[in-house]
């Protein structure tokens, strides 16, 4: 196809028509799957792919059934940005419409950056309690932390999605490889009996004794997988046989490696940061003679050691903290009102939505007062 066949493809309003289609069908059909297989799951398969993939029964064979949702915004994306700069040329008539275009341009673009960039944590405090990094809470990672006094820690840690590739993953900083043996993406654990005739889910540790099992993948929303790993330390000082490490695990496993003592653990994944958070009091008031929320918040001490900084923050509901490119949101708390949980949400592409509102509007009124204008003088002359 030649370079004007492409410039007439993707600027044809036919092109522009099938997106639209294809993105409600899309909507549709991705909104009735969260049914089945829950809102984070239907994310990905249908709006964060190119193509949304059938794979019959347990072949592993994936094929291609219908665009995602990259490939139709792309393509709308891009038929909008040649339709802006093949049918309007730059002028003063046609500032208002380019101003438009600029907008909607901007507002597809902020969308794909906000869903490649954006980060989602949550950050869990008691009364007391200071903290310097958050979780995010469905995803976790394996660490060996070596801690040397009693406030610094050095910390290895292999992300959930690599262990899901299997095989060696080496580990920064050290001469050390991690080799997956099982990975199970949802587990349950359970003592082994004595006399069992099933393996031990692993050969050292508290893998020892116990025995782990492969759980479906949960799909709720108030549920989430509870991953396992078993994986070999591979390296020079490295104990020889296998590891368990699960988020049902809640105390670190020490490991003997050259003559220092580290600890293995899996847990949810950490956001660190430079500065810290203490949470000095939580507040929640009700409605009088119900048990309605009327508000919650959260004093905290913010301290950057770096920058010099040490004050009070008070969190509460639609007054975030907004704080070295990231937005405190009170989001939840204990129930014995002594604990906050703040979510924690790093977006650098937090502003194209109202940038591009900004620019959508201005263009309306400009356009509209472009064609005003001239009517009411044509409309005033005797």
């Amino acid at each position: 196809m030649s370079l004007k066949g492409l410039i007439d493809f993707f600027s044809s309003l036919r092109l522009t028509v099938v997106c639209l289609v294809l993105a409600l069908v899309l909507v549709f059909v991705g909104t009735v799957a969260q049914v089945e297989l829950g809102l984070y799951q239907a994310q990905n398969d249908f709006f964060r792919r190119f193509f949304v993939y059938w794979a019959p029964g347990d072949s592993g064979i994936r094929i291609p059934v219908f665009p995602g949702g990259y490939l139709v915004g792309g393509l709308l994306l891009v038929n909008l940005t040649v339709v802006a700069f093949r049918r309007f040329a730059f002028s003063a008539n046609k500032s208002g419409i380019w101003l438009i275009h600029l907008g909607l341009i901007l507002l597809f673009v902020g969308q794909l950056l906000t869903d490649l960039l954006s980060v989602e944590s949550m950050m869990h405090l008691r009364e007391g309690e200071t903290r310097n990094y958050s979780e995010r809470p469905r995803e976790a990672e394996v660490v060996l932390i070596e801690r040397s006094g009693a406030e610094t820690e050095r910390v290895i840690a292999v992300p959930e999605w690599r262990l899901k590739k299997g095989g060696a993953v080496p580990l920064p900083g050290s001469d050390l490889t991690l080799v997956v043996r099982q990975y199970f993406r949802n587990s349950s654990l359970e003592r082994l009996p004595e006399g069992s005739m099933h393996p031990a889910a692993a050969t050292l540790g508290f893998g020892a004794s116990i025995l782990a099992r492969e759980l479906p993948h949960v799909t709720e929303m108030d549920r989430r997988d509870v991953p396992s790993v078993i994986f070999e330390l591979k390296g020079r000082g490295a104990p020889e046989g296998t590891w368990l490490a699960s988020e049902y695990i809640d105390q670190p496993q020490p490991v003997l490696i050259n003559g220092k003592t580290y600890e293995l653990a899996m847990r949810p994944r950490r956001e660190y940061k430079p500065y810290s958070i203490t949470l000095l009091d939580f507040t929640h008031d009700k409605y009088p003679g119900t048990e309605i929320p009327r508000n919650f918040s959260s004093r905290v001490r913010l301290q950057h050691p770096a920058k010099g900084e040490d004050r009070e923050v008070l969190i509460y509901m639609n007054n975030p903290l907004r704080y070295d490119g990231a937005t405190f949101y009170q989001a939840s708390f204990d129930t014995d009102n002594l604990g906050s949980v703040l979510q924690v949400v790093r977006n650098p592409s937090w502003l194209t939505p109202y940038l591009s509102c900004a620019l959508v509007s201005v263009g309306l009124v400009v356009q509209f007062l472009i064609h005003l204008v001239p009517f009411l003088k044509r409309k005033v002359r005797p």
